[in-house]
């Protein structure tokens, strides 16, 4: 008997995978971690074969931990990370490393083409401006820097797109990471063959759009043998991963709002109603129907992985002697700070900034640095610095006529108590924390189970996986302080944004 489904992460650093049952509950998840490089400043690349490798022992280790059975998996629903430019030849063979969202090496390329065709042409149809964020530049890069490898390209995939190539041999692109291509028609949904020609992106590179939910093919017997799924196990085209995470946290009518912890921060407020602003993103929701008008941002739960990294050599000592992670003991040093950092403020562009300011030159900054300061300011800085640019972003959404009232949070930084209450602080918003370590997972297993009729509707799912954890509801007596530090979090970037690209 069929009793689960199974979700694929592809995320920055890591593929996460989990089991869920009919009611959401994970029978078991895994995390295997890949490789990101940067050759080069404003460049960050991964291998998409890491990601392949990684999936494979993903599956692998599920199965053997959960005592799962693979004939008694229902279907597979794979998310992933935006922006990929992924390129394969004839043979599905992968050419070239693949650069990812946070690479901005195509900044000269975009800059040309909203000079040519005009970044009105382009947006009125994409919806979404221009940047080297996007896989539009990605791809015309290929063609002016590696000639030898454009002249190679059968197709280009996203993510999720190409491990379900590699499960089922099936090449499709999801209508949620349709985004991506600025010869993508927002309000239709299909590609736009004029505009497709005036950016130089053949036609014949796009693969069919195709539903979130929708079957595109089943494992083969190829990848079963490397995974360890069985042949003929149903697989979904699934979707982007903040679309997927905005299902897992429950966001399914419009108004619903997702705040995202992962790697990156930002957010995705659902819309039944094409509302673009070339200031932030609007793709399609994996559900039907639906939009999703985001905000992005390059410092999310990343922020907080760099200060760990970099400055929690002490903490990492003191793991076992304490019993708790060093992560959890810096939450503890933030804890004894008050809101506010005693005027430390941080603005968060560890990798240049996407939405509201897309400046691929935007730089981190503490400022307010003295000899009172701890670490403990650092930390809480660094964590209110993430929450001033979600401020950013809601308030940027509200002036396109977008405004959200809870926000869902999911990823990893929805863990921590204290940093999600300071997001609520410094927004005014109330955020409710549903299962946040499997939200996007859960999304994806959830197009999987619709696509496969293991729910009836996404209602259904919804109704049946999705579970309130706990809730956090803004401190009156911190808005005041709050309402100061974002007026100087905005200053700062207005007074230093032309440091930071260089200009006079």
């Amino acid at each position: 008997m069929k009793k689960y489904l199974m979700g694929i992460d592809i995320g920055t650093s890591a593929c996460k995978a989990a089991i869920f049952d009919r009611e959401g509950n994970v029978t078991a998840s895994t995390a295997e971690e890949y490789p990101v490089y940067y050759p080069r400043e404003g460049w960050a690349e991964q291998d998409p074969e890491d990601w392949w490798a990684a999936v494979c022992r993903a599956i692998k280790r599920l199965l053997r931990d959960g005592k799962i059975r693979p004939e008694e998996i229902a279907g597979v629903g794979i998310d992933g990370q935006s922006w990929s430019a992924i390129a394969l030849d004839e043979e599905g063979q992968v050419l070239t490393n693949t650069p990812i969202w946070m690479d901005t090496r195509s900044q000269s390329v975009c800059d040309r083409l909203n000079e040519e065709i005009g970044p009105e042409t382009i947006f009125q149809v994409a919806g979404n401006s221009l940047q080297p964020s996007y896989t539009t530049g990605k791809i015309l890069w290929y063609k002016e820097n590696l000639p030898e490898i454009y002249g190679k390209i059968h197709k280009i995939l996203q993510s999720n797109s190409f491990i379900v190539y590699r499960l089922t041999r099936a090449i499709t692109q999801d209508i949620s990471q349709g985004y991506g291509l600025h010869c993508f028609d927002m309000r239709r949904g299909v590609w736009d063959g004029n505009l497709c020609e005036r950016l130089g992106i053949p036609m014949e590179f796009l693969p069919e759009i195709v539903s979130c939910d929708r079957i595109v093919g089943t494992v083969t017997g190829e990848a079963a043998a490397l995974c360890g799924l069985a042949e003929g196990t149903p697989v979904a085209a699934g979707g982007l991963d903040a679309a997927c995470g905005t299902l897992g946290a429950g966001v399914i009518h419009p108004g619903e709002t997702q705040e995202q912890g992962g790697q990156a921060g930002g957010m995705s407020i659902c819309l039944d109603s094409y509302k673009a602003d070339p200031r932030l993103i609007l793709g399609y929701h994996v559900v039907p129907g639906q939009w999703l008008l985001q905000g992005g941002t390059t410092g999310g739960g990343g922020v907080m992985r760099w200060f760990e990294q970099e400055f929690a050599g002490q903490e990492r000592l003191l793991e076992k002697e304490l019993g708790k992670s060093s992560l959890d003991q810096l939450n503890d040093l933030a804890r004894q700070v008050p809101p506010g950092s005693e005027g430390l403020v941080f603005l968060p562009y560890m990798a240049g900034e996407r939405s509201p300011i897309w400046n691929p030159h935007a730089k981190g900054v503490f400022y307010g640095l003295d000899f009172s300061k701890t670490k403990g300011h650092m930390v809480r800085a660094c964590m209110e610095g993430v929450a001033l640019s979600l401020r950013h972003n809601l308030e940027t959404a509200g002036e396109a006529g977008a405004e959200p009232s809870v926000l869902r949070a999911m990823g990893g930084s929805a863990n921590s108590r204290l940093w999600t209450q300071i997001k609520a602080d410094v927004t005014g918003k109330t955020i409710v924390v549903p299962a946040s370590d499997t939200a996007t997972t859960l999304g994806a297993a959830i197009l999987a189970g619709v696509g496969v009729g293991f729910y009836r509707d996404y209602e259904e799912a919804i109704s049946l996986t999705v579970k309130e954890t706990r809730r956090h509801v803004p401190d009156p007596e911190n808005r005041e302080i709050y309402d100061r530090e974002y007026a100087l979090y905005l200053k700062l970037y207005q007074s230093l944004s032309s440091l930071m690209t260089g200009q006079d």
